[in-house]
């Protein structure tokens, strides 16, 4: 059967948008897009059905629904349009009246993007359709609040979410940034009823992202080629497993510093990791509160998860044995797809840092059973 697509056409076959009718006018010139032509449409995958009178080719449109419009959400959401992750937007916030303010900023700047991205500010049965329906909503920490009660209140307004959210009929991922996040990625598997995979929280993503600048600055190295994680609690239990961490040159950190005589490099790395720690606490003492590098972290997973990139991140997941852990949420390095969380990657620890995230688990067990109503 000819085709009428050639295999290399003259010009690129730009698209994007929603969906894409190609209909020939006559049935026997009708042919499948070639490789050729689907390598040409960036990002999205096709599915080819017959339909009267020629070929009907419809694009998978990436939708991603933002619950919370607050200051990390709406980073999230400009990290998203910049960097052209997704074809649709959805804007969800218990201030209706600020979700469409937040869409019509947004949508003003898209003659300035590389993106024809539809964003509106939506409901909970948006969500139907959602591939992604990321949670950046919550309740600020009052005066003298402990930390459990914070949690307690969390709680409740995720339960105010997560059952819309369901109800509507999704069927994608969730992907949890509220604090404590550990947590809050534990409450919203539990409350969804969701296979564990499919709910992740941001984890120790972006203080993996802080140890790889902080190093790349030691080092006089791109943080991009610097290999070493965060594992546990995105908090204060939080620690750097030195053992497996790889530079650049692809040489133990460790191995590094014995290869030029340095000695005492315990003490620098005990100091990177105390900056990696406090790095939240330094920001908001200097404006008030972080939102920059969180939202460019989800988005990081966005991308991980529409593109079944199967990336390697420290995202927060439920353990099943790994470790030697189970029945917790909490940041290890793990293969992000499509389908979530597709594996843990299991990293060789020593007995110190086994221990270190034992200690960071027992920690977000006990606080997970604390939390009524769930």
């Amino acid at each position: 059967m000819s085709a009428k697509l050639h295999n290399d056409p003259p010009y690129p076959l730009m698209l994007s948008g929603l969906t894409l009718h190609y209909i020939h006018e006559k049935r026997e010139e009708c042919g499948l897009l070639t490789e050729n032509h689907k390598k040409r449409i960036t990002g999205t995958a096709c599915e080819n059905t017959k339909q009267k009178g020629g070929l009907f080719m419809r694009f998978v449109n990436r939708k991603v629904a933002l619950v919370g419009t607050g200051l990390v959400g709406m980073s999230y959401a400009y990290a998203l349009l910049n960097q052209s992750v997704c074809d649709e937007l959805a804007l969800i916030d218990i201030d209706q009246q600020r979700a469409q303010g937040e869409a019509m900023d947004l949508n003003h700047g898209l003659a300035f993007s590389g993106s024809n991205m539809k964003i509106y500010a939506g409901r909970y049965q948006d969500c139907s359709d959602a591939d992604i329906v990321a949670v950046c909503a919550g309740v600020a920490q009052k005066p003298g609040e402990s930390r459990i009660d914070l949690l307690q209140r969390n709680t409740e307004v995720f339960q105010s979410i997560v059952g819309p959210v369901v109800a509507s009929g999704f069927k994608g991922i969730f992907l949890v940034a509220t604090n404590p996040v550990d947590v809050m990625a534990h409450v919203t598997q539990a409350l969804s009823g969701f296979d564990d995979h499919r709910v992740l929280g941001t984890g120790t993503a972006l203080d993996t992202a802080r140890l790889r600048y902080l190093l790349g600055e030691y080092f006089s190295v791109d943080p991009r080629n610097v290999h070493a994680y965060v594992m546990g609690e995105h908090g204060d239990s939080e620690f750097v497993p030195w053992s497996p961490g790889y530079g650049c040159p692809p040489s133990r950190f460790l191995d590094i510093f014995r290869s030029r005589g340095v000695t005492d490099y315990q003490k620098d790395l005990d100091h990177i990791s105390e900056e990696v720690r406090n790095a939240a606490q330094k920001i908001i003492s200097a404006k008030k509160s972080t939102y920059y590098g969180i939202g460019m972290a989800m988005v990081r997973i966005t991308r991980a998860i529409l593109g079944d990139d199967h990336s390697v991140l420290t995202v927060s997941s439920m353990l099943h044995g790994e470790y030697g852990e189970r029945d917790v949420y909490a940041g290890t390095p793990c293969i992000v797809s499509r389908d979530g969380v597709k594996r843990t990657v299991e990293l060789t620890l020593t007995p110190e840092e086994r221990e270190k995230l034992h200690d960071s688990c027992e920690l977000l067990r006990s606080v997970y059973r604390d939390i009524r109503g769930v």
